[in-house]
C-alpha cells in the first residue's frame, strides 16, 4: 500500500491509522470562539472506508477474534453475529465480507431503513426486533438477547464480538484515533468532544490523551431522554455498556435531541460538512460549552473546568455522515421534501 499515492491492494489497507488518519477540518463560521483564537476541529470519521468511526472497533474486534483463533482457518465455518444500531454492524459486515465470513446483524426496528438496507447490501443476514433505538440489555427477544441466543445455540456457526463489553473496542482508539489526534494537533489539543454509545471511543480516547496530557478536558455530549438519535445513548441507557468509566470524563452535557437535527442543517449549509445527527449533537454540545464562556469568562471555582473560558484547541468526533439518515432528517425537517416539491 502507498498512503501518499492513495493506492491500495485491499480496501482493508484504507482503514485509519496514525500513518493514514481520518481528516480533521477546522470549524470557522460556526465556532463561537473563533475571534478569541480558540480553534475547533471536526474529525471526519465518515471518510473511513465503511463510513463511520465504527470501522476502527470492528477491525480491532475481528483481528482479536482471528488472533485468538475464534475466526479463520481454525474455525472454517464460523461467522459473526452482533447486536447493532447500524454502524458497527455495517463495518463488521463489510470487513467480514472481505475476510470471507458470514455475518448476521440483529437490529432494533427503529433503526433507519437506510441502514437496514445497507446491512443487506453488504451481505448480512438481518433480524429486526422491537427493541429501543439502541440495543438494550434484558429480554431474550431483544436485540442483545437474540444475538446472544444465536451465539450460544450455534457456537460453531457464530462468534459474537459484543461491542458493549469487548476491550478491543477501547484498544482501537488507543491504537489509532488517539495517536492520530495527538499527531494532527501536534499535541496542542486541550478539549475533546464526543458522544456516549458503547463508550469505546470516549474511554479509549480519554485513556490515551490523558496519558499524554492529564489537563485535556474530555466532554461527553448526551441526548435528552426519549431521543431518536441513532447509535448514541443518554447516561440512563448505559447499563448495557461495560466500557463506560465516568472517572475518565470531565463533564457530561445534555442537549435536547431535536437540536442534533437542526445542527445538521447548519453544518451542511454553513461549513459544507455533511455531518450526521450524532455529529450534530456533539457540535451543539461543543458550541454550548464554548458559548457559555463568552457569557461568563471568569467563572467561579465551583463551575466545572470545562465551563470556564477555554483557550487552545478542541476536537469533535464526527461519527458518520447524514447520508444514512434521510428518513430521520425528514421526520424532524419535513420541509426538506416539501420545499423540493415546490421547487420542482
Amino acid at each position: 500500500m502507498d498512503h501518499a499515492a492513495r493506492v491500495y491492494n485491499s480496501v482493508l489497507d484504507m482503514l485509519p491509522s496514525e500513518e493514514n488518519p481520518s481528516p480533521m477540518v477546522r470549524i470557522n463560521k460556526l465556532n463561537p470562539l473563533h475571534a478569541q483564537g480558540f480553534q475547533l476541529f471536526a474529525k471526519l470519521e465518515w471518510l473511513n472506508p465503511f463510513g463511520s468511526v465504527k470501522d476502527r472497533a470492528a477491525w480491532e474486534m475481528i483481528r482479536d477474534l482471528e488472533e485468538r483463533q475464534q475466526l479463520g482457518s481454525a474455525k472454517p465455518n464460523r461467522g459473526i453475529v452482533e447486536p447493532t444500531s447500524g454502524n458497527t454492524g455495517l463495518s463488521l459486515a463489510a470487513i467480514a465480507a472481505v475476510r470471507g465470513y458470514p455475518m448476521r446483524a440483529v437490529v432494533p426496528s427503529k433503526v433507519p431503513a437506510e441502514k437496514r438496507m445497507l446491512l443487506k447490501l453488504m451481505g448480512a443476514d438481518l433480524d429486526v426486533t422491537s427493541d429501543a433505538m439502541c440495543p438494550l440489555p434484558g429480554a431474550e427477544d431483544g436485540t442483545i438477547g437474540l444475538a446472544r441466543t444465536y451465539a450460544k445455540a450455534s457456537p460453531d456457526r457464530y462468534a459474537m464480538p459484543n461491542q458493549y463489553e469487548n476491550q478491543a473496542n477501547v484498544r482501537a482508539h488507543i491504537r489509532t484515533t488517539g495517536p492520530e489526534i495527538w499527531r494532527q494537533t501536534a499535541g496542542k489539543i486541550t478539549h475533546l468532544f464526543t458522544s456516549l454509545g458503547t463508550c469505546g471511543t470516549v474511554t479509549g480516547l480519554s485513556q490515551f490523551l490523558k496519558s499524554k496530557n492529564p489537563a485535556i478536558k474530555v466532554i461527553a455530549v448526551q441526548p435528552s431522554p426519549g431521543h431518536d438519535v441513532p447509535g448514541i445513548r443518554n447516561v440512563s441507557e448505559l447499563d448495557v455498556s461495560r466500557l463506560y468509566d465516568p472517572k475518565l470524563i470531565d463533564e457530561v452535557i445534555e442537549v435536547p435531541f431535536d437540536r442534533a437535527y437542526d445542527r445538521v442543517l447548519d453544518l451542511c449549509r454553513i461549513e459544507g460538512l455533511m455531518a450526521g445527527p450524532s455529529s450534530g449533537l456533539i457540535f451543539e454540545g461543543a458550541h454550548q460549552v464554548l458559548s457559555r464562556s463568552l457569557a461568563n469568562p471568569t467563572a467561579p471555582s465551583n463551575v466545572p473546568a470545562s465551563s470556564q473560558a477555554p483557550t487552545g484547541l478542541g476536537v469533535m468526533i464526527f461519527c458518520d455522515s447524514v447520508l444514512k439518515y434521510a428518513s430521520s432528517m425528514l421526520k424532524h425537517h419535513p420541509e426538506l421534501v416539501s420545499n423540493a416539491e415546490n421547487e420542482a
